[in-house]
């Protein structure tokens, strides 16, 4: 498998994944999380427009998609909790695999951690799945972060030990 840039080419493919990723959602009790039309294609064009949005490939396929910058994010300003580092982090945001099961987002995660060893990440609250993925591949549970509209999200970090 390899991570490479999201380029125009993939938004299909995206908006495919984004779609069979919802689907797996509400299968397993979290409905709310991506509902309604986000995230969509338009989504990732702003991902690929502004240098965030990746993709991860097995042999020529596109398997998986989440965007990731060593950037501020605003939401992660306040939390209610601690962070286990206040230097400087990278995030993952909208991270979805076509494939459940075959470890292709612990490799996602694994990737990004070699490239930033302190990242960020949140998801809700009924995302079972997610945060079962974030403690295994090392990350802490911090506390809640608030979005923009308000809405809760479990936020999660992993340091360089």
């Amino acid at each position: 498998m390899i991570i490479r840039k999201t380029t125009l080419l993939d938004l299909p493919e995206i908006e495919n994944i984004y779609a069979q990723a919802k689907v797996f959602m509400i299968k397993n009790g979290n409905p709310n999380q991506w509902a309604g039309n986000y995230p969509n294609q338009v989504d990732a064009k702003i991902d690929v427009d502004s240098g965030i949005g990746y993709v991860c490939e097995d042999d020529g396929e596109i398997v998986a998609v989440f965007a990731f910058a060593n950037q501020v994010e605003p939401t992660y300003n306040y939390i209610d909790g601690a962070w286990l580092s206040d230097e400087p982090y990278a995030f993952i945001h909208r991270i979805a695999v076509k494939y459940h099961g075959k470890g292709i987002a612990d490799f996602c995660l694994n990737e990004c951690f070699k490239l930033y060893p302190n990242l960020r990440i949140d998801t809700h609250r009924d995302n079972i799945p997610m945060q079962k993925l974030l403690k295994r591949n090392g990350f802490y549970y911090c506390g809640i972060i608030y979005l923009e509209n308000g809405e809760e999200r479990l936020a999660f970090q992993k340091i360089k030990e």
